[in-house]
């Protein structure tokens, strides 16, 4: 079909059924990105996941975390033991949902999982969605993240099913899960010194790993295995991070899982292989070599 020109147009709307109006409110959101550059979600006050929509401001870091991916093509299934898979099971939700706004008691769940790092709560809403019969918590250390994280569980009306708490990392879990989700801060200090200006548009909080980019993770990877049951995994995402985390951890026994990015940005752990490590990392931080060196040198 030939592109529409001022003759043939109806009066009043510009090509492809859009008016003049529309037409101007586009071309300023793309000045503005390419002015600003600011993420288009921040513009839009809008992100999709796995096929969700999402809405997300400068408050928290635009929605793209690559666990979405396992959790929602079912790889993450696999790996559940047979046990825990029953109360795990991906069925359609029956009935209409609850009226949004209205507080509720916690109903009874078949499995328990964290989010951990929320930040806007895709992640959460992606596994109460999965799992019908999962009770889910989802917690950050940000209250601004996590207004934002509530406006999208309302917006998917499910607030029987997902519980925001505020900590910083594990401090607000409840109890044992039978599975943590958790997207972490994890850039490294030269890295986080080259972000573009989109990344740097969005909270540090979220990204700043420390100087290997593990700061957050060693703490989690402690304190985990008193925050999962019996058979209780971790689903970590790292990013480009993987020499710098297998230099912190190199006794870990982790399984790297497949994603549009590649094999190694997210990583499985079981309980069993958490605790067999000794909960401890290989070798000193950065931090703690600087700190030693200076002593050695002022002892000398």
């Amino acid at each position: 079909m030939a592109r529409p020109t001022p003759s043939t147009r109806r009066p009043g709307w510009c090509c492809g059924g859009v008016t003049p109006e529309q037409q101007a409110a586009v071309e300023a959101l793309v000045d503005e990105r390419i002015r600003t550059r600011r993420p288009a979600a921040y513009l839009t006050g809008e992100a999709w996941l796995q096929g969700v929509p999402f809405f997300v401001d400068e408050r928290v870091i635009v929605p793209r975390s690559l666990i979405a991916e396992p959790l929602a093509d079912g790889t993450l299934d696999a790996w559940l033991p047979a046990e825990t898979r029953r109360a795990f099971a991906r069925k359609t939700r029956k009935g209409p949902r609850p009226a949004r706004g209205r507080a509720r008691a916690r109903p009874r769940v078949r499995g328990s999982v964290l989010d951990l790092c929320t930040g806007n709560g895709s992640l959460a809403v992606l596994a109460a969605l999965a799992w019908p019969e999962v009770g889910v918590d989802a917690t950050d250390v940000s209250a601004d993240a996590l207004a934002v994280a509530r406006r999208n569980v309302e917006r998917h009306g499910l607030q029987d099913r997902i519980w925001l708490r505020q900590g910083d990392g594990l401090a607000a879990a409840d109890g044992a899960y039978d599975l943590i989700l958790c997207n972490p801060p994890y850039v490294n200090r030269d890295s986080m010194n080259q972000l573009p200006p989109e990344y740097r548009a969005e909270p540090a909080l979220a990204l700043d790993g420390g100087a290997d980019g593990m700061d957050f993770v060693r703490r989690l990877i402690h304190d985990a295995p008193q925050h999962l049951t019996g058979h209780g995994m971790l689903v970590l995402e790292i990013g480009h991070e993987r020499e710098h985390f297998e230099a912190a951890f190199p006794r870990l026994p982790a399984v790297w899982l497949s994603t549009s990015a590649g094999d190694e940005q997210v990583l499985l752990l079981t309980r069993e292989s958490l605790a067999a490590t000794g909960l401890q990392a290989g070798g000193p931080t950065p931090a703690t070599r600087e700190r030693a060196g200076a002593r050695s040198e002022r002892a000398s």
